[in-house]
């Protein structure tokens, strides 16, 4: 028979877990006699029928779900029962490697297996959810790395799947109070009109309250000395009591769920004083309006500062929209539907989610890329300026590589699919820009360690004011002196300093085609006192020509020793290897293929042993050589066939147009500039004349310019390291932060610092620019912080704040942090100039 609760709700009575005897605990069927498949439960051992019971019953009784055999809503072994509880079924689908493929990739430089994937936290309400979710988790064994972006709510989990599943860390997640899944913009949008729409329901029930409520206080005022009509005045408080209570137990339900995970946790966080001084400035008024006595009712007080905190993290939700905005650009780049050709060689629309490499698709004019991969047929302009902050289309052909969310501009283009999902290079893009707003400087560290201890100082400086209030002073004011105190140095403006600047200011760059893709690059470059520069590739337009040659034995009749050098060349990525790839004619095949980074590349060629490169890949020392008088920087490339250097090739690249306002732009700043290259000494030295580079270093392996850089560092400099990201990458990871050169292919290569996409080095000065800028915005932000607390609590403590006002004054507050930081997006001019001619063709074609 039913029981009715408390509360008047039907519920159904608890069952007995255990079976008939002789049927399996779980699923209720018979036991056969042989089986042997014990489970503990409630301190008795469960028979299982099998193995797989027994497994299942065991995950989720360690899982926390063992009333689940207390309400099934069937009797076990009956068709139709539920054999896994719906929670943990939902969790475990996501360890599924078919379901991990969309959204989990293996996370670079490691031998160990590590996994790497992008989720969407739902219930974070201020930078203490941030904190309270990166420690949990971060303290789960297997878990290597975990960081929350705070602007946009996005979470990067690295984890040893052979220590920890992903549905255990999801677990982990939803047991302190947060949901988390697998990130996807559609689904993010979802969640974030959910939010709005359920912060705009909260705002609206407090300022209704607050507009009644005021009413009757502004009555109550000016007839609080009118004895005659007091039985209408106590009425007036009883309206103002029922008026209250849906604002404090529906509107304040944020602050009341936050301060509950804070204190479960055994943390102090920024709305345990919020909480504790709305419950108490609502349960002190209603038990004055109970006794009967009007002096201290404060409803207004109440409604008033629930309405400011909700209408002010409502503004700072919007703000950090904006902030986020990089993110959300990217995320909206990648169309929802493509067109894959079919068997009967027509194309029918599919999901974008459905494509997989090898597909066909056709990209008509105005639509985008639906993912990486190659054009197999058509020619056109594609513009790419919403990924590298160019305006101009660049003309793709047959055999150009494309990039996902690039969009085509004039016509259609067949294009075969080479990566999707999680690999391709729009999905690394937004990896690196999550782990660049997620990571923090050392300034926020510091600012998010002290916010706890701030709290619990605050608490206890509460705690004193209101006893000398109560005992020398005024114990009638005590109270709500108490209460002006809690409110008024809420922490919410120092949690808000820097994330909000670092998602700012990387959203800002990445419109320029500049990545961060570490949150210590920005403060590290404000304290960089001298730049290294690598030469080709760099300073250069990365396309040697080859400009003379010099055969030292013939080679086989009707062949030539270019070909050969192509044929090794063509497994290398330095762009010395493009001049030769491109001047070969006969397509001879080369196995065995050794790259040496910085050195060259051995291999065999029809059985014989063949190398290419510098000195070091030589068995012998080369002849002298000398370069052609009219080309004097060109750089000797050496052959050689089984041991004897056959020909000397001499390659010649052109520096970039951008190069001396880049290097005038590093004087002006008073950095001194390194040239290091693997080149000749003599061709480092007539490259850097020519640029005015006052030291140049030549004939550099990548291990000499690592150990150069570090010389540097021991000399006391702070050292940028700008390479084009692939042979540069031991010194480019040696560096105080560094800079690689290079586009969507080398992302998941390069360990720098920053990428920049649009190879344009002017942008180079802008991120110094943006650095110092940030830098100085948020040790604004912490200063203003610091300082308006440090006046706002002796001021509260006087008396002479009333809550509500101390409300106005912590909202605004956080608002001004806010606004400064936004002070780090583009301008709209700045902005238009940018992006127009992207967003141009997009409604061009729209029209």
């Amino acid at each position: 028979m039913s029981s009715r609760s408390d509360s008047g709700q039907v519920q159904e009575p608890r069952q007995d877990p255990e079976p008939a005897t002789g049927a399996c605990f779980h699923c209720g069927l018979p036991v056969p006699p042989s089986a042997h498949y014990p489970v503990a439960f409630e301190g008795r051992e469960r028979a299982t029928c099998c193995a797989g019971c027994q497994a299942v019953a065991t995950a989720i009784i360690e899982h926390g779900l063992g009333s689940y055999y207390h309400h099934r809503p069937v009797a076990p072994g009956v068709a139709g029962a539920p054999l896994i509880p719906e929670e943990l079924r939902e969790l475990e689908l996501f360890d599924n490697p078919a379901v991990q493929q969309q959204f989990v990739t293996d996370a670079p430089a490691s031998d160990a297996p590590r996994r790497e994937a992008a989720l969407m936290l739902e219930g974070i309400t201020c930078a203490a959810c941030v904190w309270l979710n990166e420690r949990h988790v971060q303290n789960l064994p297997g878990v290597l790395e975990f960081s929350v972006n705070y602007s946009t709510h996005r979470a990067r989990l690295v984890w040893d799947p052979e220590h920890i599943r992903l549905s255990d860390v999801l677990r982990a997640i939803r047991d302190i109070g947060y949901h988390a899944h697998p990130y996807d913009p559609g689904t993010r949008e979802q969640a974030l009109a959910r939010e709005r729409g359920l912060a705009l329901r909260r705002i609206a029930v407090a300022a209704l309250g607050m507009m009644q409520v005021m009413m009757l206080a502004v009555a109550l005022w000016l007839g609080a000395d009118d004895v005659e009509h007091e039985d209408l005045m106590q009425f007036m408080r009883w309206v103002a009591a029922i008026l209250t209570t849906p604002v404090v137990l529906y509107s304040a339900i944020p602050f009341y769920q936050s301060a509950w995970r804070d204190l479960r946790q055994r943390r102090l966080g920024m709305d345990v004083p919020v909480s504790l001084a709305i419950v108490a400035t609502y349960a002190a008024s209603l038990y004055a309006v109970i006794i009967g006595t009007g002096e201290h009712v404060y409803f207004e007080s109440v409604v008033m500062f629930v309405f400011f905190l909700l209408v002010s993290r409502y503004l700072e939700l919007i703000a950090r929209r904006h902030a986020g905005q990089a993110i959300d650009r990217l995320d909206r780049l990648v169309p929802a539907i493509a067109h894959r050709r079919g068997t009967d060689g027509g194309f029918e629309s599919v999901p974008v989610a459905e494509l997989a490499p090898g597909d066909h698709v056709q990209v008509r004019p105005g639509e985008s890329i639906p993912a990486d991969g190659v054009v197999v047929e058509g020619r056109s302009a594609v513009n790419q300026a919403l990924l590298t902050g160019e305006p101009e289309p660049q003309l793709t052909t047959p055999g150009s590589d494309v990039v996902g969310g690039t969009v085509n501009v004039d016509s259609p283009l067949t294009v075969e699919i080479r990566r999707v999902g999680a690999e391709t290079t729009l999905a690394e893009i937004q990896r690196l820009l999550d782990r660049a707003q997620s990571e923090k400087p050392r300034i926020a560290r510091l600012a998010e360690k002290g916010t706890g201890w701030f709290v619990g100082a605050v608490l206890l400086l509460t705690a004193l004011a209101g006893l000398v209030w109560y005992a020398w002073i005024d114990p009638e004011r005590a109270l709500w002196v108490m209460v002006a105190m809690l409110v008024a140095t809420c922490p919410c403006a120092l949690a808000l300093a820097t994330p909000v600047a670092l998602t700012a200011t990387t959203g800002t760059l990445s419109r320029l085609g500049l990545l961060v893709t570490r949150g210590r690059a920005l403060e590290a470059l404000t304290r960089v006192d001298t730049v290294c520069l690598d030469k080709t590739g760099t300073l250069t337009e990365g396309q040697p020509r080859l400009v003379a040659r010099t055969d030292l034995v013939p080679p086989p009749d009707g062949e030539d020793w270019v070909d050969w050098a192509g044929a090794l060349e063509a497994y290398s990525e330095h762009p010395l290897a493009r001049a030769f790839v491109g001047e070969r004619e006969a397509q001879l095949q080369a196995d065995g293929v050794i790259n040496v980074p910085g050195h060259g590349l051995s291999g065999r060629i029809r059985g014989l042993e063949v190398a290419i490169g510098g000195p070091a890949m030589l068995a012998d020392e080369p002849p002298p050589a000398t370069p052609p008088a009219e080309h004097s920087l060109a750089s000797p490339v050496w052959l050689q066939v089984d041991g004897r250097v056959v020909s000397c090739f001499w390659l010649a690249d052109t520096p970039r147009t951008d190069v001396d306002a880049l290097l005038g732009g590093l004087r002006a700043r008073g950095l001194e500039v390194v040239l290091l290259t693997g080149d000749r000494p003599e061709a480092a030295r007539a490259f850097a004349d020519r640029l005015a580079i006052g030291r140049a270093l030549g004939g550099l392996s990548p291990e000499g310019k690592l150990a150069e850089v570090r010389r540097l560092q021991q000399a006391g400099h702070r050292v940028l390291m700008v390479g084009d990201g692939v042979n540069d990458a031991p010194v480019l990871a040696g560096a105080d932060v560094s800079l690689a050169l290079g586009g969507g292919t080398q992302l998941a290569q390069t360990q720098a610092d920053l990428v920049l996409m649009s190879d344009r080095l002017e942008h180079m000065l802008e991120a110094l620019q943006q650095a110092r800028r940030t830098e100085r915005i948020i040790r604004q932000n912490i200063t203003w912080a610091i300082g308006y607390n440090a006046v706002a609590l002796p001021v509260a403590a006087a008396g002479l704040l009333t809550p509500w006002l101390a409300a106005l004054g912590m909202s605004l507050s956080s608002l001004l942090v806010v606004g400064n930081a936004l002070r780090l997006r583009p301008g709209r001019d700045r902005e238009a100039a940018r992006t127009g001619a992207a967003l141009a063709v997009r409604e061009d074609r729209a029209a």
